[in-house]
């Protein structure tokens, strides 16, 4: 918890609980993911069903391919949705999230004009781009075990840069007129 929110559960409004609790479920999975996959489905699967009426004209926008576009729709929400509850299958999804929209482009009015497209292409590179965070606890204990030791002349952060550098010897041990170390990096052949 922050310093914002109350100290107890049973103090704090029922909308800001909700809040938090939606806050804290939502960072346990790849949420906008799953919600641009889900919001990519919508125009793949509306636009070859729908009609537009301009005054006494419709234009039905309707394709051959009416069935495929409401199949990649209907993928894409299942994709969505099994991002937000199985995470652990969100490199499967993402890569069928991706084909899914190329697919949708001769298939679906050029993928929902290129807005379920765009949407379904983002979510899935967002699924594939989670990655699960490390809990509060393990991130703890991994702290502990790697005590950093105590700062030092060596390893004081306040002390001048130049002080560590004039300490460190740039030359190899054994390292003679004859190596590359010496004339500064040039090598003699003889």
């Amino acid at each position: 918890m922050n310093a914002e929110t109350p100290g107890s559960h049973e103090d704090m409004h029922w909308l800001a609980l909700g809040k938090m609790k939606f806050r804290e479920w939502r960072g346990q999975r790849p949420f906008w993911a799953g919600l641009f996959t889900l919001l990519g489905g919508v125009p793949i699967a509306y636009f070859p069903y729908a009609d537009v009426r301009l005054g006494n004209i419709t234009i039905a926008m309707s394709t051959t391919a009416g069935a495929g576009s409401l199949i990649i729709g209907v993928l894409l929400w299942t994709l969505g949705l099994a991002l937000w509850f199985q995470q652990s299958i969100r490199i499967f999804a993402g890569v069928a999230a991706i084909l899914l929209a190329l697919v949708s482009l001769p298939v679906s009015n050029v993928g929902g004009f290129f807005m379920g497209f765009l949407c379904a292409l983002l979510g899935g590179a967002l699924a594939l781009s989670w990655a699960p965070g490390v809990p509060v606890d393990e991130a703890e204990e991994s702290v502990d075990a790697d005590a950093a030791p105590a700062p030092g002349p060596e390893t004081d952060p306040h002390a001048a840069p130049y002080e560590h550098a004039r300490s460190v010897s740039f030359e190899k041990p054994g390292a003679t007129e004859t190596t590359a170390h010496a004339n500064g990096g040039r090598n003699s052949a003889g």
